[in-house]
């Protein structure tokens, strides 16, 4: 019992840190007209955050290593609060941009240190599951900020809305200091005390893992788009570029996070049952996202509902296929480095956002700027995402192959398992 209410409380700050991460999305309209600022600085409020967000993954990862997962989620949620209450009172870009610095810091605390308490409390064999479970679950902090977040902004104004969200964060704050522990009573918790010239030695350790580079570009190429949609461009594009109302925006929004529900129980039960074949899952979510991009930005004209409901579809995949991320750093790499490696996989999907989300403010801003519509700016600024997921394919490929060479394993391509898996088949038949 007391495995699952930690396991709970987990999940419950991992959720209140996904609020505190998307609200700024949801605001990102009226965001643009409280600071007076055009789409490009309005991004930058978002790409600081994930600055933050992506150089503090390394120092957390070492903390985590050493200190344990109740302390750094905590302190996460205690900084979040304090972000969300200076964004409530913010009045200039520069305030905004404090808040959100210390939105990102305190994120960033949180994630890896509640995917690191669930190979201490649950047996080996669960750990892909809780693992797909509790990113899943945490989820549902996008979906209160696509609804509940979005009502409250346009119903009680910015500085109730925001508050709100920091109240969250300081009740997960008082459960997480009542309710969670390191370890099972009787388990040493396992970390890691080093001096701090032990630290490169550790950081170049895990790097050299090539299963830690291949956590990094999965995690890049499946959580990168759907981030960014959710993030920051989504509601812009959809309601500036696509001409949808804030409604029509924030269901979209709200699918995009309820269709992952069953994603992450398939996703987790698929790698349990075949390990040697989860990059081949990885490449699946890959096209999930980028199919339906592709055809949203070569639609004439704004898309039809329908069609960006298949887009909201495709990118509810990515972020339970993140998750193999973090089992390929778990299945590679010795328990002492799991909060290090943790941290640098989570790098690989936040630093490609970050930069997917500056280059889209730059470019629409020089779209418009050259006197394009809305709707033509969106679409070639949000396309900038094609090229990126092509580069992170060539990357997971590339690490793949060096990971299974590091390990002597031979795989078999996938049509010719399937070839021989369907002829044992039809050798069973009478």
């Amino acid at each position: 019992m007391r495995t699952w209410i930690v396991w709970v409380v987990g999940v419950l700050a991992y959720a209140s840190a996904v609020l505190q991460r998307t609200s700024f999305g949801v605001a990102g309209v009226d965001a643009a007209e409280r600071f007076g600022a055009p789409a490009g600085v309005v991004a930058t409020f978002v790409v600081l955050q994930l600055v933050v967000y992506a150089a503090m993954q390394i120092p957390v990862g070492v903390l985590l290593d050493r200190f344990g997962s109740r302390l750094l989620i905590t302190t996460g949620a205690l900084v979040m609060a304090m972000g969300q209450v200076v964004m409530a009172s913010a009045g200039s870009a520069p305030e905004g941009m404090i808040a959100r610095v210390l939105v990102g810091a305190g994120d960033a605390m949180t994630f890896a240190s509640v995917i690191r308490l669930v190979p201490a409390w649950f047996a080996p064999r669960r750990v892909p599951i809780v693992t797909q479970m509790t990113g899943l679950l945490g989820q549902s902090g996008q979906i209160a900020s696509a609804v509940p977040f979005a009502y409250a902004l346009h119903s009680f104004g910015w500085s109730p809305s925001f508050l709100g969200s920091a109240a969250v964060a300081i009740v997960v704050l008082v459960l997480a200091l009542a309710l969670i522990r390191n370890a099972p009573a009787g388990v040493a918790p396992a970390v890691t005390a080093m001096a701090p010239g032990e630290i490169g030695r550790l950081l170049a350790e895990t790097w050299r893992t090539p299963g830690t580079r291949l956590g990094i570009w999965t995690h890049y190429v499946t959580c990168f788009t759907p981030m960014t949609f959710a993030m920051m461009w989504g509601v812009p594009f959809l309601v500036l570029g696509e001409g949808r109302t804030a409604a029509e925006a924030s269901g979209l929004l709200a699918l995009h996070v309820v269709a992952s529900l069953p994603c992450g129980p398939l996703l987790g039960s698929l790698t349990q049952r075949y390990p040697v074949r989860r990059s081949n899952l990885v490449l699946a979510v890959v096209a999930a996202n980028a199919v339906p991009w592709i055809a949203v930005l070569c639609w004439p004209g704004p898309a039809p509902m329908w069609l960006l409901a298949i887009l909201a579809l495709g990118l509810a995949t990515g972020g339970p296929g993140s998750a193999i991320g973090f089992d390929f750093a778990r299945t590679f790499n010795p328990s002492h480095r799991l909060g290090t490696a943790t941290g640098l996989v989570i790098m690989g999907g936040f630093g490609g956002a970050l930069v997917a989300i500056l280059l889209i403010g730059i470019l629409v801003d020089l779209a418009e700027g050259a006197g394009l519509s809305s709707h033509l700016a969106f679409r070639l600024a949000m396309g900038v995402q094609v090229p990126m997921l092509a580069a992170g394919v060539v990357g997971l490929l590339s690490a793949r192959r060096a990971t299974r060479a590091s390990v002597d394993l031979r795989v078999d391509p996938m049509h010719r398992a399937l070839r021989r898996r369907f002829a044992r088949r039809d050798e069973g038949r009478p």
